[in-house]
């Protein structure tokens, strides 16, 4: 379900004044990891524009970038490359203001070397900022990654060539894989894992919790974090405002930016708000929030129900 989506339902009907357009500007920024790079928390996501037409994405493009968002969020497999040509259409505009990443889930040199390429033309950029290994999801992607010929060659030969500036993986299913990916560390620059307030309510799956496991793992060794998941794909919406998603990820340790699935201009304004606005909450705070994914009275967000991303239990 679209985050928005589920808010909608319950106050269609309801003569709720809308919100004054947002002002650019003022969103906090942090540094990625050992970059040195500053992104604004808030960043623009790119897996979600199959869900709009076409113009609908370009405007929602530029008007990103003209509330002040710097972090532009993208892989080559988002709705077959439709995603990229959506970027490809706007942002040449600004390309030298931005920090643009793209993903590739190929596990090969020659596979990823040519999603590379491909990126590239469909973006209409001669490098990107941050280019991440995909999805990384069972050890056996890990060993494919880092064997000869696995899918690490192509990445440090595009980053020595200037083909991307630096190296990242991402993935949602397993936190132990994240760790076995973080042994490698020296090798790369970012890390992408979803974080969310209701990942530590379960008492008996510290070893699945990203935020109990695979983040400390992260911030150890100095990699820049980016959090995804956070309104567990709106389901989390049934129990916590938008607001609250947001300042649980941000105010986590180490936690950079945020890329964000909104696909109107009024789910971008709120979320661009609300980052205005943002003030970092204190551990019992953290704590509060995520107590209430763990009582009875939510079994709809938990465990399964909710991460159904994740490939083991």
């Amino acid at each position: 379900m679209e985050r928005r989506v589920f808010v909608g339902g319950i106050l269609a009907g309801l003569a709720v004044p809308r919100p004054a357009k947002a002002k650019a500007g003022g969103i906090p920024m942090r540094v990625l990891g050992r970059t040195g790079e500053k992104l604004t928390i808030a960043g623009e996501g790119g897996a979600r524009f199959h869900l709009i037409p076409f113009e609908e994405g370009k405007a929602l493009v530029r008007r990103a970038y003209d509330l002040g968002i710097n972090y532009f969020d993208m892989a080559r497999s988002y709705a077959d490359g439709h995603a990229e040509e959506v970027y490809g259409a706007v942002i040449p505009e600004f390309r030298k203001d931005i920090f643009l990443t793209s993903k590739s889930g190929q596990r090969t040199r020659k596979g990823a070397e040519a999603e590379l390429e491909t990126s590239l033309r469909t973006l209409r950029t001669d490098h990107l900022d941050l280019w991440q290994m995909h999805g990384v999801a069972r050890m056996e992607e890990v060993e494919r990654i880092f064997a000869p010929g696995g899918a690490m060659e192509a990445f440090q030969a595009a980053k020595k060539s200037g083909k991307c500036r630096y190296i990242g993986y991402t993935g949602c299913r397993d936190p132990q894989v994240h760790v076995a990916m973080l042994r490698h560390a020296e090798q790369y620059d970012t890390a992408l894992m979803p974080l969310h307030a209701a990942d530590t309510s379960f008492s008996d799956s510290a070893a699945m919790s990203f935020e109990k496991t695979a983040l400390p793992a992260a911030i150890e060794r100095g990699v820049g974090i980016f959090g995804i998941k956070v309104f567990g794909n709106a389901v989390l919406l049934r129990t916590y405002s938008v607001s609250d998603c947001l300042r649980y990820t941000w105010s986590l340790p180490g936690v950079t930016a945020t890329p964000l699935g909104f696909t109107t201009i009024g789910q971008l304004e709120d979320d661009v708000r609300t980052a205005q606005s943002f003030k970092p909450l204190g551990a019992e705070e953290r704590q509060a929030l995520a107590a209430r994914a763990a009582t009875g009275k939510f079994d709809a967000i938990r465990g399964p129900a909710l991460e159904y991303w994740k490939t083991r239990w």
